[in-house]
């Protein structure tokens, strides 16, 4: 019997970037080391100061701003280590605390005393069964209701990015978790999500009809099968992309690995790299015929233009000659659905290579085509040149 498995938002966005990794991570289970980043550690900090603040007005406290934000600070110096990774080297840890307090504030500020609605879920852990018999992982910042019987689904966003009212409306994390709350709560008349984007004290809200949820949960439905047959076939494709920087399996995936491995190199054995060496010989040699290519048009077009101004139509070198051929060259129609019908009600389509332009060109120039079918092509001039090797002169 098939066991059934527990799919995520970010086991399928993970399968969706890149199959590999998914594999890595949640098949193999290769543990590396995840380094954490001054954001996931201010977004860990700022979160569990928001369940802090809901969890204590449950038992009927309610804490000042100071309050909260002594509680912020005090984590902070506990778990701050030199080992968190600051990626902007512009700024220092103690920037990104800063944030942190402005984004508590900045919410205590606004939402003050906090009876928009009665929270009865923070930081929710349970799983939807769908359809298919697999679960999906639910993990709500906050749910709630208020008195009309609408629910919210409320998550905290530190992102120094704003989000988007499409991205909010097409969003699957949120929206997987409103079919979870209108299963487990049938009083729900409408279950609204909701994104308090701290960095800027906004929050964008959305809503999904019934039919949206229900081809929502189809499309997770197939994406689960394609995972589990990917899984069945072992077959997992690597797809490089600007993610690919933020990779924590870098060092052993086949499209980055070898850069790692320089990277740890010494200068020295970096240089004498077998592999980068090729590469570099392999760069100059396709940049020269880049240039050579570029001087060779050049070339062309004035020997176009020189024996057009001879009238020759042969240009002699010391051991070889050029000929320049003027000739006649078809340019399709606008319309080109409209020619292939007609060469598919002629039966010619299939003669001319599903629309092959060599063929069709040859054809035109055989006058194979139908007046009717020809006349709809026009034909501009072009020159064909072929370099040969000059006859040798006979000795006097």
């Amino acid at each position: 019997m098939l066991k059934m498995a527990t799919y995520s938002n970010s086991k399928l966005s993970t399968y969706e970037s890149c199959p590999y990794q998914y594999k890595l991570r949640y098949i193999d289970k290769i543990e590396v080391e995840v380094p954490t980043t001054i954001e996931m550690f201010l977004g860990d900090l700022v979160h569990r100061t928001m369940e802090k603040l809901y969890t204590d007005l449950k038992y009927q406290k309610m804490n000042s701003n100071e309050e909260l934000l002594s509680f912020y600070r005090d984590l902070w110096e506990k778990e701050y280590s030199e080992d968190i990774l600051v990626v902007k080297k512009e700024y220092s840890a103690d920037n990104y605390k800063k944030m942190g307090e402005k984004f508590i504030s900045d919410y205590y500020e606004s939402y003050r005393p906090f009876d928009g609605m009665t929270v009865i879920g923070l930081e929710t852990q349970d799983k939807l069964l769908l359809p298919d018999g697999n679960y999906w992982h639910v993990r709500i910042d906050r749910l709630g209701f208020d008195d009309k019987s609408n629910y919210y689904v409320c998550d905290y966003k530190t992102n120094s990015r704003m989000m988007m009212q499409e991205a909010a409306d097409s969003d699957r994390q949120l929206a997987m978790y409103s079919i979870w709350v209108r299963d487990n709560f049938r009083d729900a008349k409408k279950v609204f999500l909701k994104w308090h984007m701290l960095a800027f004290n906004k929050e964008i809200v959305s809503e999904r009809t019934d039919g949206q949820l229900e081809q929502l949960q189809k499309d997770v439905m197939a994406r689960i099968r394609e995972i589990e047959k990917a899984t069945e076939e072992d077959n997992f494709p690597r797809i490089t992309s600007g993610l690919c920087n933020y990779c924590v399996y870098q060092k052993i995936c086949p499209s980055f690995s070898h850069l790692a491995q320089l990277e740890e190199k010494p200068v020295k054995e970096y240089k004498e790299d077998d592999g980068l060496k090729l590469v570099d010989k392999y760069t100059h040699i396709t940049k020269s015929i880049i240039e050579l290519g570029n001087k060779k048009e050049e070339l062309k077009q004035a020997l176009i233009e020189f024996a057009r101004q001879k009238g020759i139509d042969n240009v002699f070198g010391t051991s070889g000659k050029v000929s320049v051929k003027e000739e006649d060259k078809i340019v399709m129609p606008e319309d080109r659905e409209s020619f292939i019908k007609m060469l598919k009600e002629k039966g010619l389509y299939e003669k001319f290579s599903q629309l092959s332009y060599s063929a069709l060109n040859a054809g035109y120039k055989k006058k194979e085509l139908p007046p009717d079918l020809a006349e709809k092509l026009l034909t501009e001039k072009s020159f064909r040149l072929a370099l040969s090797q000059k006859a040798e002169q006979k000795d006097e």
